[in-house]
């Protein structure tokens, strides 16, 4: 997909930037290779080839889901200013 000054000049404005005449050339340019890339890579048949979520074969190390800490909620509670029902009181912040 080939880009003309006029094109990157209607992006820079959505984009609010302000660029120069050798500032536009040059995003036209580099503009125009990032298109050429992705065009080169949707032209490639990936029919059949299954999605990976990394591109190499690995697999996470995964640990057991159990719990480690005891529990210390009616501690915490017994140091906060304000609990009402098991729940922080906070001041309101929002009118």
């Amino acid at each position: 997909m080939s880009l003309t000054n006029a094109d990157v000049q209607k992006v820079a404005r959505l984009a609010r930037l302000a660029m120069t005449e050798v500032e536009i050339e040059s995003a036209r340019a580099q503009l125009s290779g990032i298109f050429d890339l992705i065009a080169e890579m949707q032209a490639v048949d990936t029919k059949g080839i299954a999605p990976m979520s990394h591109a190499q074969d690995l697999s996470q190390r995964l640990r057991e889901d159990k719990v480690t800490e005891a529990d210390q909620r009616e501690l915490f509670q017994s140091i906060a200013p304000q609990v009402e029902a098991g729940l922080y009181l906070v001041p309101q912040v929002i009118e």
